[in-house]
């Protein structure tokens, strides 16, 4: 009987030693990326050091918005829990991290120099505190070393990594829109905001714009976490038709590469080309990117007899060659326009006299066109560095400014309270003057600049800032 008492007694001790969890421990669930997109365009470049950037070459950079890819098929599985340490409104402890995804392995490598070199000079102007909060500023590659581009994978392990380390609050980037395909839905899921200065595909946040699915499929909590303070590619479009009629343009003949960058601005052209008078009197015409004799659409380009001819489309995707062909056929006097996709020296370069003359738009103003607050930062920028920042190194100071305000409005070291606050934001003055997000967090008004090819080069000092509808 003894015994039966000592085993039960052994019994209930034994029950009685449970394991507890550990207060607040939380898991990071795995969340799969999308189907990884193409890259975009690549922009040869010599890469100079982030501190000192090396004087600027005649060549440009820029593109970082056209994608050929089909949006996510399906939302990414997965929930993401994040220990994310909360303060109550009006108390910011440290550290608050703010990190940067962007290419810095390859041909955007002097662009994205001079990108976080402005992203620096901003925190700098806060002494690295807000509040008395310490922010600790974190600068991702998603960029390969085989690629010498944006990479997919690159682009999702580092959105995965911000999402796992709960002092990130903001997460500055992606430099192209593919890239933001792949990283916005798995941050979206961990309530992360998200900042670019240069992803411009409209599908990202405007409907009926894009493709299928878009631009919901990229958010699958339900709620916008992305915001971008470049302009849209359909705006663009809107844009250059203004500006074609400001030329004198009456008869317009559109052709596009038949990508989605290149429809989605063509789309937009004729659009608001419509609503200018202007005739359209053919197209949209798609061309191919892959052939190689381009005289009988440069044949039907001369016989409809415009006066100007708007191509919607990449370097990449044959656009010297064309150009090059439209200007021997269709003759000197047809003014020729494009996007930013062709705002590569080695768009100029292959299209040899072809190029003389063209009008590229752009979805950002020149850094020397800037006024009041941005004249400022471009002057301290140039004193500072002895150099000419690249062209959107005063969109990332900008998105980390309006980060900084809205961490400050915030009050508190949260997600969703520091993504409410930037989503807030109403009649903000800044180096891009004074502008605003909008629901879907695009900036307005929108700013979209001009200039002509001259001499073998893009003519930015000419540059001018053109009407966006």
């Amino acid at each position: 009987m003894l015994a039966v008492l000592l085993i039960a007694v052994l019994l209930t001790a034994c029950s009685s030693s449970i394991t507890v969890p550990t207060p607040g421990a939380a898991t990071l669930a795995a969340v799969p990326a999308p189907a990884s997109p193409s890259p975009t365009a690549a922009r040869p470049t010599a890469p100079p050091s982030p501190t000192a950037p090396a004087a600027r070459p005649t060549q440009q950079v820029l593109v970082p918005g056209a994608l050929p890819s089909p949006p996510p098929a399906a939302k990414p599985a997965g929930a993401v829990i994040v220990p994310v340490q909360q303060q109550p409104p009006g108390q910011l402890v440290g550290p608050i991290k703010i990190v940067s995804s962007l290419p810095r392995t390859g041909a955007n490598k002097q662009q994205t120099d001079s990108m976080v070199t402005a992203i620096k000079m901003a925190l700098d102007e806060v002494g690295n505190r807000i509040d008395g909060a310490q922010l600790v500023y974190e600068d991702l590659d998603d960029a390969s070393a085989s690629r010498g581009a944006w990479d997919a994978d690159k682009e999702a392990e580092n959105a995965k990594k911000a999402v796992a380390d709960p002092d990130v609050m903001v997460y500055i980037g992606p430099y192209n829109s593919g890239a933001a395909r792949v990283a916005i839905p798995i941050l979206n899921q961990a309530g992360l905001v998200t900042i670019s200065p240069s992803a411009s595909y409209t599908g990202l946040t405007r409907p009926a714009r894009g493709q299928p699915n878009e631009p919901d499929g990229y958010y699958p909590s339900g709620a916008r976490t992305f915001a971008r303070v470049i302009s849209t590619d359909d705006v663009q479009g809107g844009a250059a038709a203004a500006w074609a009629k400001q030329l004198g343009a009456t008869r317009v003949f559109v052709l596009d590469d038949k990508q989605v960058y290149g429809t989605t601005l063509a789309a937009a052209f004729m659009e608001a080309a419509a609503k200018a008078g202007l005739e359209i009197i053919g197209g949209p015409d798609g061309v191919d990117p892959r052939a190689r004799d381009l005289t009988g659409i440069a044949a039907k380009v001369r016989d409809a007899r415009p006066d100007l001819v708007y191509f919607a489309g990449l370097t990449d995707n044959n656009a010297g060659a064309l150009f090059h062909e439209l200007r021997r056929v269709a003759g000197p006097d047809v003014k020729l326009m494009g996007p930013d996709g062709l705002y590569q020296q080695g768009f100029i370069d292959e299209a040899g006299d072809g190029a003389a003359g063209a009008l590229i738009t752009f979805g950002a103003l020149a850094p020397s066109k800037l006024t009041g607050k941005g004249a400022e930062w471009y002057r301290n920028y140039k004193v500072r560095f002895n150099a000419e920042p690249e062209v959107f190194a005063a969109y990332a100071y900008e998105a980390t400014k309006v980060a900084l305000d809205a961490i400050k409005r915030a009050g508190r070291k949260d997600r969703t309270a520091i993504r409410d606050a930037l989503f807030a934001t109403r009649d903000y003055e800044g180096a891009l003057g004074r502008w605003s997000f909008d629901a879907n967090g695009d900036i307005t008004p929108a700013l979209v600049s001009g200039r002509e090819v001259k001499d073998g080069t893009f003519d930015d000092a000419n540059a001018v800032t053109l009407a966006a509808p």
